[in-house]
């Protein structure tokens, strides 16, 4: 083997290494909520309608089959600055503000993709394999309540950081159509720190524990599922450039059999166990572009997500005492709808060295917890989410803030062809919600919510 691959590959697992611990100390502050925020800042600015266009290496998220458009070896990575709150009042007026994680979560949540096209790299006998590895913060949330809050017997504070780690391939049949397989390894674990499903309220009394206790229950496991996604590209422009790409996933559940602990001051009070479900999702979108020529491009596209929330019935505890603490879910299946557009001006003659994209969506997601098993740590409500985001590309002999040129600024010896910056903003507009009728009379009442999310990502493509 030529010494410049072994080079290449070397460096590419060196990467590999360096992404995990970058996204496994991001994945101890998650403080995202559930679908709102994105995998890559030009995703989250086009309302996460992605999975028709997927051109870049965060198609190892929103469509893995999209991997195969890809050329060389690419990465991306990037992170989500989150705050937000939520004002509660009671049916006797009482209030109380519950934040997430503060004004900015902090470490903020992160994303890191790598993927490479196995010919470029020299293996010409799996030339039409595209091969990538990805790490995120699926879902999850951080809600804190005062301890002397109105539904302080039913929580003061929740969190479930998660991490997704996705080994994946796709294949190219021919140039219409592309196939995606991967793994989506979720854990709970964390490379500081114990990262675990958590939750906390003051205990009204019983089981010999005094009224007032704070209580805990945590819980941590690993475990994991599989994605298949595919590409179809029906029409091309004279540069062979999709004119129409339309795009599926479907992502399967994955059971967590939880154990942690039950905890009253924190002091142990028995060991727990529960068993925790991420539902399957069903992806679907087409995008079109009105216009693609070597100097502009427009896009629009369409998409939805079937979530499959039915399946969380219940995470009862069970205690290794014989106790059984219950608490029912019945959580009901939603959809998301997704649009997106983007307009890109590739190297005017003003900016040669430069592509500029300006991004806008709109997300709309439905609420998936019933008024009898609503829980406050757990934003859900019919939701509106606009976003927008600009995206800057400096191809390789092009200055950066005219201090440097773009082809420097690489990874070590690696020198990119392109270097690209992509900022997005989200703003989470949940419609007010009135709960009435909860198995926890504390918790009935009117809840109005409002997330922001800012993201970051940055590209290299060598």
């Amino acid at each position: 083997m030529p010494l410049a691959q072994r080079f290449r590959r070397a460096l590419l697992l060196c990467l590999l290494c360096s992404a995990a611990g970058f996204v496994f100390a991001a994945a101890s502050a998650n403080a995202q909520t559930p679908r709102l925020q994105g995998q890559s800042a030009a995703a989250a600015a086009m309302g996460n309608a992605f999975v028709p266009q997927a051109d870049d290496p965060s198609a190892l998220h929103y469509n893995p089959a999209g991997m195969t458009q890809l050329h060389g070896f690419q990465t991306l990575f990037g992170t989500t600055l989150i705050g937000g709150t939520t004002q509660f009042t009671s049916p006797t007026g009482a209030q109380v503000t519950g934040d997430r994680n503060g004004s900015v979560a902090w470490p903020p949540p992160g994303h890191v993709y790598l993927v490479a096209n196995l010919k470029d790299l020299g293996l010409s006998a799996l030339g039409n394999f595209t091969a990538g590895i990805g790490m995120n913060n699926p879902f999850g949330s951080l809600t804190r309540y005062p301890n002397d809050g109105p539904f302080r017997t039913a929580i003061t504070f929740t969190t479930l950081p998660l991490l997704d780690i996705k080994p994946t391939i796709a294949y190219k049949l021919n140039d219409q159509l592309s196939f995606g397989l991967g793994a989506d390894i979720y854990t709970f674990s964390g490379l500081f720190g114990e990262g675990h499903l958590e939750q906390k309220s003051i205990w009204p009394g019983g089981l010999g524990i005094p009224a007032g206790s704070l209580m805990e229950i945590n819980g941590s496991d690993t475990t994991a599922g599989f994605n298949v996604s595919l590409l179809y590209t029906p029409f091309r422009n004279s540069d062979g450039k999709p004119l129409v790409n339309i795009g599926m996933v479907y992502r399967s559940q994955a059971t967590f059999h939880l154990t942690g602990n039950f905890l009253a001051n924190g002091a142990s009070v028995a060991g727990a166990t529960a068993t925790f479900v991420l539902p399957q999702v069903f992806s679907g979108g087409i995008g079109i572009w009105p216009v693609r020529t070597s100097e502009r491009e427009w896009k629009l596209e369409f998409d939805v997500d079937y979530t499959g929330w039915k399946s969380n019935r219940n995470l009862d505890v069970h205690l290794t005492n014989g106790a059984l603490l219950p608490f029912p879910q019945n959580w009901q299946s939603t959809y998301t709808v997704m649009i997106g557009t983007e307009y890109r001006w590739l190297r005017l003659a003003s900016m040669p060295d430069w592509d500029i994209a300006l991004r806008a969506g709109y997300m709309n997601q439905q609420a998936q917890i019933p008024d009898r098993t609503f829980n406050p740590g757990v934003p859900s409500a019919n939701t509106h989410i606009p976003s927008v985001g600009i995206g800057l590309a400096c191809h390789e002999n092009g200055s950066f803030l005219g201090l440097v040129r773009c082809g420097e600024l690489g990874i070590g010896p690696l020198k990119p062809k392109l270097f690209a910056i992509d900022l997005a903003y989200q703003a989470g507009l949940y419609e007010v919600r009135t709960i009435a009728g909860n198995q926890n009379p504390t918790v009935n009442g009117r809840y109005d919510s409002m997330v922001h999310v800012g993201s970051l990502s940055l590209r290299f493509n060598y």
